[in-house]
């Protein structure tokens, strides 16, 4: 099982959610879904209702405080596949799981996958 380098959880932790969330907008919206979906799927991850989000991109929330916060779906687990390099379902640092969780999520809506297959409907 390939390891992350180290230090990886400790950038990704101070990492905020108000820098990265332009960049999954542009990516989704680039490949002709809309925002709307992306937070859809931001929540279904988290269980943010659309008011918390936006105010915990507004805070400026780290990466460790967005997933420190939140209640992980409980199908979360059903996400597997590579991103970044990395086989998902292996690795083994909580924070770094859970933001690959997003990454892997994003990347299967800019793809377009349908929304019941990314939200893991029936599964």
């Amino acid at each position: 099982m390939k390891k992350p380098p180290p230090g990886t959880a400790e950038r990704i932790a101070k990492m905020t959610l108000a820098s990265i969330y332009p960049l999954y907008v542009a990516k989704v919206e680039k490949k002709g879904r809309t925002k709307k979906e992306l937070n859809e799927v931001i929540q279904w991850l988290t269980g943010y209702d659309e008011k918390k989000l936006e105010s915990l991109i507004d805070e400026k929330a780290t990466f460790e405080s967005f997933f420190k916060q939140c209640k992980l779906n409980p199908n979360a687990h059903l996400i597997k596949g590579v991103i970044c390099g990395y086989r998902v379902e292996d690795l083994e640092d909580p924070l770094i799981k859970k933001t690959r969780y997003l990454d892997k999520l994003v990347d299967e809506l800019a793809k377009g996958r349908k929304m019941e297959k990314i939200l893991r409907v029936g599964e």
